[in-house]
C-alpha cells in the first residue's frame, strides 16, 4: 500500500473510533442515569482502575500499557464531563454546540 492507501485506511479507523467512542459514550450517559436515580456518586475510582486494568490486559501493541492507559483515562474523563453536563442540562445528547 502506499501513502495515499494508509491515509484512507486511518480514516476509515478514525470514523470507527468516533463511532465507537459515542456508543461508549451513550452506556456512560446511561450509566449515569442510574447512578443519579440510586444516589451513587458519579466517581468510582475502583471501577474506574478495573477499564483501566482491563484496557492494559487487552492491549497486544504497538502501543505500550502506559499509552492505552493515558488514553482510556482521557476517554473516562470525557464520559464522565459529558454525566455531568447530562444531569445538569437533562440533555443526553452531549454535543458541543458550533
Amino acid at each position: 500500500m502506499n501513502l495515499s492507501d494508509w491515509r484512507r485506511r486511518i480514516d476509515e479507523i478514525d470514523k470507527k473510533l468516533v463511532e465507537l467512542l459515542n456508543a461508549r459514550s451513550q452506556c456512560a450517559l446511561e450509566i449515569g442515569k442510574l447512578k443519579q436515580a440510586a444516589r451513587i456518586p458519579l466517581y468510582q475510582p475502583d471501577r474506574e482502575n478495573e477499564v483501566l486494568s482491563n484496557a492494559e490486559q487487552n492491549n497486544s501493541g504497538p502501543l505500550t500499557d502506559a499509552a492505552i492507559r493515558r488514553l482510556f483515562e482521557r476517554i473516562i474523563d470525557e464520559a464522565r464531563a459529558a454525566e455531568r453536563d447530562a444531569m445538569h442540562s437533562g440533555d443526553s445528547a452531549g454535543k458541543d454546540k458550533k
